[in-house]
C-alpha cells in the first residue's frame, strides 16, 4: 500500500518538522539561539580565516621536539606582531598623509568636478537637462541620508562598539584555534559509528583542505592584486595611490566582483585628477585581471576547489542580495565544503550498496 511506502514517510517526517519549526518560529523559541548564533559569527569567522593563515607555520614549528605547540603559537603571535610593527613604521605615515589629504581635499575635488561638469551639461545640452532640477534631488538625497545617519546614531556607535568587542576576543579565540584545533576531528569522530569511521575521517580531511586551499589561495591572489594595482596606480601617477591598491586587497578577498569593488575608489579619484585617467585605470584593471586568471590564479589555487566560474559569479550573486559582503565573503567556501561532504557521502553510498 502506497501509505507504507518509504517516499511517504519521509515526506510526512519533512512536513511535520517544517510546521514544529514554523510554530516554534511563532512563539519566538528561537530568539535566543539566534542571539548566541549572531554573538559568536564574526569572532569565530575571522579567528577561522587567520587560523588557516597561520595554521601550517604553526604546525612546522611545533614538529620540533624542542618546541612545545604553544610554544610555537606564542612564536607565531610574536612573529605576526613583529611583522605588523614593521609595517607600521614603513607605512603608516604613507597612509595617514594620503588618508588625511582624501578626508580634506576630495570632497572639494568632487565639488570642483561637479560644477565643472555642470557647466559642460549646461553649455551643450540644447536645454534637455534641467541642472536647477538636478541640483534640487541631489539636495533632498543628501538631506535624507543625513537624517537617516542621525536617526541611527546609536545604532551606528553600537556597531563600532561591537566590532572593537569582537576585535579584543578575535586573538583569544585563535590562539585556542591554533592550541586546541588538532583536538577537533577526535572530538566529531566520537559522533561517528565505528564503520563508518574511515569515511568520516576521509570527509573532515577534505573539508579541512578545501577550507586551507581557499582562504590561502585567495589571500595570495588578493595580496598579488594589491601590489599590481599599486604597481599600475604609480606608473598613471594616480593620487593616494597606497591606500586605494590596500582597498582593492581588502574587496579582492571575493573572486571576480571584489577587484570591480575595489577599483571604484580610484574611479572616483581619478574622475577629480583628470577624466582620461579612468581610462587608464580600467587598462590597469583588465591587465591585473587577465595576469590573475592567467598566471597568479592557477598558480596558487590550481584546480583544488573545481567550482566553475559561472557557478562562482551565481553564488555571489544569490549571496550578496542575501547576507551583504559577508555573504559573498563566504559564499565559495561554504558551497565547496557542502561539495565535498555530499560528493564523499555520494561515494561511500555507492561503495556501501556495491559490497552490500
Amino acid at each position: 500500500m502506497w501509505l507504507n511506502h518509504a517516499y511517504f514517510k519521509y515526506m510526512t517526517g519533512i512536513i511535520l518538522a517544517l510546521i514544529c519549526i514554523y510554530l516554534l518560529t511563532l512563539l519566538d523559541a528561537f530568539s535566543p539561539a539566534a542571539t548566541i548564533i549572531s554573538t559568536l559569527f564574526y569572532p569565530i569567522l575571522i579567528a577561522g580565516f587567520f587560523y588557516y593563515i597561520f595554521k601550517p607555520v604553526v604546525r612546522f614549528l611545533a614538529k620540533s621536539k624542542f618546541i612545545p605547540l604553544t610554544a610555537a603559537v606564542l612564536i607565531v603571535y610574536a612573529a605576526a606582531a613583529g611583522l605588523f610593527y614593521v609595517m607600521y613604521r614603513l607605512l603608516a605615515a604613507t597612509i595617514q598623509s594620503q588618508v588625511s589629504k582624501i578626508s580634506s581635499n576630495l570632497p572639494e575635488d568632487l565639488k570642483q568636478s561637479a560644477k565643472e561638469a555642470e557647466k559642460t551639461i549646461e553649455e551643450n545640452n540644447m536645454g534637455m537637462v534641467s541642472m536647477s532640477k538636478i541640483r534640487q534631488q541631489a539636495s533632498s538625497f543628501f538631506s535624507e541620508l543625513t537624517s537617516a545617519v542621525g536617526n541611527h546614531a546609536t545604532e551606528i556607535v553600537s556597531t563600532i562598539t561591537g566590532a572593537a568587542t569582537v576585535l579584543v576576543v578575535i586573538p583569544f579565540v585563535l590562539f585556542f584555534f591554533l592550541k586546541d584545533g588538532h583536538r577537533l576531528v577526535p572530538f566529531l569522530m566520537k559522533f561517528i559509528p565505528s564503520d563508518h569511521q574511515k569515511e568520516g575521517k576521509k570527509i573532515l580531511k577534505n573539508i579541512d583542505q578545501t577550507l586551507s586551499a581557499y582562504i590561502i589561495g585567495q589571500i595570495t591572489v588578493a595580496f598579488t592584486d594589491g601590489v599590481l594595482m599599486f604597481i599600475g596606480y604609480l606608473i598613471i601617477g594616480l593620487d593616494y595611490a597606497l591606500v586605494l591598491a590596500i582597498f582593492v586587497f581588502l574587496t579582492a578577498v571575493v573572486p571576480f566582483f571584489g577587484p570591480l569593488i575595489g577599483v571604484l575608489p580610484a574611479v572616483v579619484v581619478s574622475l577629480t585628477q583628470d577624466p582620461v585617467m579612468i581610462i587608464y585605470v580600467f587598462i590597469i584593471l583588465i591587465v591585473v585581471q587577465q595576469l590573475e586568471g592567467n598566471i597568479v590564479a592557477p598558480v596558487v589555487l590550481g584546480n583544488r576547489l573545481n567550482v566553475h566560474p559561472l557557478t562562482i559569479i551565481l553564488l555571489l550573486i544569490v549571496a550578496a542580495a542575501l547576507y551583504g559582503f559577508i555573504g559573498m565573503l563566504i559564499a565559495i567556501p561554504l558551497y565547496s565544503v557542502l561539495k565535498v561532504t555530499i560528493k564523499n557521502f555520494y561515494s561511500f553510498y555507492r561503495l556501501r550498496r556495491i559490497r552490500t
